[in-house]
């Protein structure tokens, strides 16, 4: 048989087929025991734990809150009592020693707020000018920030009462919100988001519009840094709020007293002047109360964290 000229074998009749090549051996299937189940049943058991360590106290604080001083010896820790005092324990809280728990309340929310408020837009403005701009010195800047966030506010607290104590800001209410500006891990948090939520193209066509430096912050930055300030704000909310060292060296008068000195000065005077058990119901029901606020804030500004928010503001 040929083709264009070209001849082509013919087929040989008869021939033998070629051997077919055995099957490869499979690899076993893995264990269901294998390392990878073992991993994953220890890393859920660790989450277990974690989860008894945090819900336990709580849930140990809501069930104590619903008993009466009385109830608080005959009854269980982990459960309810006989009675359900939770109504009468808050009337108590808010009644004893002349109302004072609302003036600490207070006290709280505004040293929280102003601190919290405050210390997230000197993070954000701080963080923005790191990660947008070139100065001389900046790494230098950097390195004071990280090594800031390694240096616990505790060992900061002496130093800050002698400050303070010269300038004559002791015993005011300046004391605890000055401190609550300062969050050199905010301002770390923020520069690190600033880097990527604000695109560089965005500010230079923000510029070509003829926009100022401010206006570009105010105005395109700080949105798209919304969700990075709002992690920032509650970090600082949160801090400021269990805040219990600072204020209980720069304040010595009762009225300026946050939540946290003052339960614990009502604490103290249990066996004492209370006589002995007397306000144990108060203390445990005054903890409960005191984070309720912090629970509405993080419902509150959970649905702020969003994040794609400068999807589309470029053109590609």
């Amino acid at each position: 048989m040929t083709t264009a000229g070209v001849r082509m074998p013919e087929p040989r009749t008869g021939a033998p087929a070629p051997a077919a090549r055995p099957p490869r051996p499979r690899r076993p299937a893995a264990r269901r025991g294998g390392p990878r189940r073992r991993s994953s049943v220890t890393l859920t058991l660790l989450m277990l734990v974690m989860l008894v360590y945090a819900v336990v106290p709580l849930l140990w604080l809501v069930i104590n809150a619903t008993k009466s001083n009385a109830t608080l010896y005959t009854s269980p820790g982990l459960w309810f009592g006989d009675d359900f005092a939770l109504a009468d324990n808050i009337a108590q809280v808010f009644t004893y020693q002349d109302g004072v728990y609302a003036r600490w309340l207070a006290n709280t929310v505004l040293y929280a707020g102003v601190g919290a408020v405050g210390a997230t837009i000197l993070a954000a403005m701080g963080g923005y000018a790191l990660a947008k701009f070139d100065f001389p010195g900046k790494r230098l800047m950097i390195a004071v920030v990280i090594s800031g966030v390694a240096v616990p506010l505790t060992a900061l607290a002496v130093p800050t009462f002698l400050l303070f104590s010269q300038v004559g800001l002791v015993n005011t209410p300046f004391a605890v919100i000055i401190p609550a500006l300062v969050s050199p891990f905010g301002l770390y948090l923020m520069r690190i988001f600033a880097a990527d939520a604000v695109p560089d193209s965005l500010l230079e066509a923000a510029r070509i519009d003829g926009a100022g430096e401010l206006r570009i912050f105010w105005t395109v930055a700080l949105r798209l840094m919304a969700p990075g300030m709002v992690t920032v704000l509650l970090f600082a909310l949160v801090a400021t709020w269990n805040n219990y060292f600072l204020p209980l060296i720069v304040l010595n008068d009762p009225r300026w007293y946050p939540l946290t000195v003052g339960l614990n000065q009502w604490n103290s005077q249990i066996g004492s002047s209370s006589g002995g058990q007397a306000v144990y119901n108060i203390v445990i029901t005054g903890s409960l109360v005191a984070i309720v606020p912090l629970v509405i804030a993080f419902f509150f500004l959970q649905r702020y964290w969003q994040s794609g928010l400068a999807a589309g503001s470029v053109k590609q």
